[in-house]
C-alpha cells in the first residue's frame, strides 16, 4: 500500500466518523424535540381537563338547530341590543363585559355566543354568511325579542350588513365597533388553517401565550374575569366549528362584497383612526356610513378591540347618536 492510498483510507475514515458524529448529534435534537413536544401536549391536555371544571357558567340556553347557543342578558331598558362578537373571540360575553356594563344602566343588553364560542355547542353546519346569520336569528327569535339595535365587533361588519338585508323589519340601528367592511382587500388570502389548529391541539399556542406575557393585564377587568377569559381560551381556541368559519372567509366576503346597509337604517361605526396596515381602513367606513341617512362615523384611536379600552366613550357617544335619531 502506497502513502497515497493509505492518506485516502485515513482521510475516508475519519469523514465516516465525522458523519457518524453529525447523525449522532441531529438525532438527539430530534428526540429532544420530540420529547419537548410530547411533555408540551401532556401538559395540555391535563391542563385543559383540570381547567375544564374551573370554567364558571354564565348566561342562559336557547335551543337553535337542536344544540345549545349560549346567550347572557344584562339591563332592562325600554330597548334592546342584539350583541355579536368579532371573528374567533373566546368569550364574547366576558370579552364585552366593559361595554355591557356601562350600556345595560340605559338598555336591554343581549349578547350571543355562536356555535363554536364562549359557552355555546360547536356544530358542524358550514360556516357560511347564510348559516351564521339565520342561526343568530333563532336564538333572538327564541328570546322573543321583536325590535333591536345590532351591534357587534369586527366581522359582524360582515354578517351584519347581511343580517339587516335579510330582517330589515326588526333591526332599529346598525352599530359597528371597528366592524369589517364587505368589501375590504386582502380577505382573499389563504389561511395556514392547519398549522394554526396543530397549534392550539398540541398545546403549542398555550406556550407561546404564556410567554408572551398576559394580553389582558393593562385593560380594566377584574382578575377574576381574566382569569376566567383565559380558560375559556384555552378550552375552545382551535375548534373545527371556528376553523371552518375561517376556512369559509374568503368566500363569505366574496359573496357578501357588494352588499350595502339600507339607506333608512341608522348606522353609526366607530372605528380605529391609526391602522397602519390598511391605510384605506377610514375611507372605507366614511363610504360606508355614506350608504345611510343616518350614517355616522366616529374614528377613535386604540387597537382593533376598541371596546377594551373605548368601552366609556363608546357607550356614551352610542347613547347620543340615539337620541338624535329618535
Amino acid at each position: 500500500m502506497n502513502v497515497e492510498e493509505n492518506v485516502n483510507i485515513r482521510n475516508g475514515t475519519g469523514i465516516r466518523k465525522k458523519r457518524r458524529l453529525w447523525l449522532k448529534i441531529i438525532g438527539g435534537i430530534l428526540r429532544a424535540l420530540v420529547l419537548f413536544v410530547g411533555i408540551v401536549f401532556i401538559v395540555h391536555v391535563i391542563s385543559k381537563g383540570v381547567e375544564k371544571n374551573k370554567i364558571e357558567t354564565y348566561g342562559q340556553y336557547v335551543t337553535v338547530d337542536d344544540k345549545q347557543m349560549n346567550v347572557f342578558i344584562q339591563g332592562s331598558g325600554p330597548q334592546t341590543i342584539v350583541l355579536l362578537p368579532g371573528q374567533g373571540t373566546p368569550s364574547p360575553v366576558l370579552d364585552f363585559k366593559l361595554l355591557i356594563d356601562e350600556l345595560s344602566p340605559d338598555y336591554r343588553v343581549v349578547a350571543i355566543e355562536p356555535f363554536g364560542y364562549g359557552l355555546s355547542d360547536t356544530t358542524d353546519k358550514a360556516r357560511t354568511t347564510e348559516n351564521i346569520v339565520s342561526e343568530i336569528h333563532e336564538a333572538v327569535q327564541q328570546l322573543d325579542i321583536g325590535r333591536y339595535i345590532l351591534m357587534g365587533h369586527s366581522i359582524t361588519g360582515l354578517y351584519g350588513v347581511s343580517y339587516v338585508n335579510s330582517y330589515p323589519d326588526e333591526v332599529l340601528a346598525f352599530v359597528g365597533i371597528d366592524s369589517s367592511v364587505p368589501n375590504q382587500p386582502g380577505m382573499d388570502v389563504k389561511l395556514p388553517l392547519k398549522s394554526m389548529q396543530l397549534l392550539q391541539q398540541s398545546g403549542l399556542m398555550r406556550l407561546l401565550q404564556k410567554v408572551s406575557g398576559d394580553a389582558y393585564a393593562s385593560l380594566d377587568y377584574d382578575e377574576h374575569t381574566k382569569e376566567q377569559m383565559r380558560l375559556i381560551t384555552n378550552q375552545v381556541g382551535g375548534n373545527a366549528t371556528l376553523m371552518d368559519e375561517l376556512k369559509h372567509l374568503g368566500s363569505n366576503f366574496k359573496n357578501g362584497e357588494q352588499l350595502t346597509y339600507p339607506n333608512e337604517l341608522p348606522v353609526l361605526l366607530f372605528v380605529q383612526s391609526n391602522n397602519e396596515q390598511n391605510e384605506q381602513w377610514v375611507p372605507l367606513h366614511e363610504a360606508q356610513v355614506k350608504q345611510s341617512a343616518q350614517g355616522l362615523m366616529i374614528p377613535m384611536e386604540g387597537s382593533h378591540y376598541l371596546h377594551h379600552t373605548k368601552y366609556k366613550e363608546i357607550a356614551e357617544a352610542f347613547k347620543d347618536y340615539m337620541k338624535h335619531i329618535q
